[in-house]
């Protein structure tokens, strides 16, 4: 491995916290492998990388890039017109990003920006590599793995969508502070969250953004929550806040502790009992570490319907339940329920994603980055 402060590195995508936080995580082992490393995040404007990642002490620069929308609203179709320009204006500022900053290495996590970012550093002759998170593959990633060195990715199999003589399994990188709690950890953590030690807990997140399905699931349940032998700590999103709090001001007994957002999602993994949550990968890389039982609800919202494979490929391992988001509002409370009172069940799942997870990604991806 090369040492010294010789390497430049730019990682590229964003746009969710499964793609951000793992972005950070990777940033993070490639600095205490090279402490002279120069290292340059490229987002999309107006994307909460944007905020995340300076809040991590790293700069980041955005592109004026934007996904597709699959909605048919005027204003789905007027963003979508405009595509074409934003991308073009997107690859002339990658290629201003590249000329600046010199670049030795680059990384793609996914996101809007990875493809503009890393087909011009392809051009320029830039090696890099990309991180697939999901089960089934991105159409960026796809047409991006041509030209990488390595693609890292967090599924067996992933041979189908790319060259095997590239894949490399590394799991998904993961923040340094998620792992099975210990019983004085649980008490610490719901002592922090200002939970019942005597309850059960049920943490209910839609990730970093909020879930409308899930936010409705829980205000449908408060008038039906029964003996509150439950407790349920709730993450709602920046959108779904308002409703919850108005569903709470009328349910004031039922203990519900409603967050925007859950800065320390070590904490909150250690008080959970069960875990209800979308699939996304980042998140299920997480809950494999913590050692969690979870009820996955995919998103029907993402590209190639990925998080449905993801929270499959658990099921088909006895890793997790999955509801789909169809069924959520009639069946998700009661499945919830069902699992956090059945010990041997919720024991057993625990134990097999616990073997599902690779603790080691960020410092494996790191090490192959520098190496190039």
């Amino acid at each position: 491995m090369k040492t010294g402060s010789k390497h430049r590195v730019i990682i590229s995508g964003g746009g969710t916290g499964g793609h951000i936080f793992p972005a950070i995580s990777i940033a993070n082992a490639i600095r205490i492998k090279d402490p002279g490393v120069e290292i340059l995040f490229v987002g999309a404007l107006g994307r909460m990388e944007m905020d995340k990642v300076p809040a991590a002490g790293y700069r980041i620069i955005g592109l004026p890039i934007a996904g597709l929308r699959r909605d048919l609203s005027l204003r789905g179709i007027i963003t979508n017109l405009g595509l074409p320009v934003r991308l073009a204006r997107s690859v002339t500022a990658a290629g201003r990003i590249i000329r600046d900053f010199r670049p030795t290495v680059a990384v793609g996590v996914g996101g809007y920006a990875s493809g503009p970012m890393l087909w011009v550093a392809r051009k320029n002759k830039i090696p890099y590599i990309l991180q697939e998170q999901n089960s089934f593959a991105g159409k960026t990633n796809k047409m991006l793995a041509a030209g990488a060195r390595y693609i890292c990715v967090a599924y067996p199999g992933m041979e189908q969508f790319f060259p095997a003589s590239k894949v490399i399994l590394t799991g998904n990188p993961i923040r340094k502070d998620i792992r099975p709690a210990s019983e004085q950890e649980k008490k610490e953590a719901l002592l922090h969250f200002g939970l019942d030690p005597g309850k059960r807990t049920l943490l209910i997140t839609g990730g970093s953004l909020g879930a409308g399905t899930l936010n409705r699931c829980v205000r449908e349940y408060l008038p039906r929550s029964g003996d509150h032998s439950v407790q349920i700590l709730w993450q709602c999103g920046k959108n779904g806040l308002s409703l919850a709090e108005e569903a709470l001001k009328e349910h004031p007994g039922v203990p519900v502790f409603v967050h925007e957002f859950i800065a320390r999602m070590d904490l909150a993994y250690a008080a959970a009992d069960v875990v209800v949550s979308r699939a996304g990968a980042g998140s299920i890389s997480e809950f494999c570490a913590a050692g969690k039982a979870c009820i996955f609800v995919p998103s029907p919202n993402v590209a190639e319907d990925h998080q449905t494979h993801n929270a499959l490929a658990l099921v088909k391992e006895n890793a997790g339940w999955m509801v789909t988001d169809k069924d959520a509002p009639v069946s998700l409370m009661e499945k919830a329920l069902e699992l956090i009172f059945n010990d041997s069940q919720r024991q057993r799942l625990s134990a097999n994603i616990l073997k599902l997870s690779r603790p080691h990604a960020a410092e494996q991806i790191a090490s192959l980055l520098l190496e190039l």
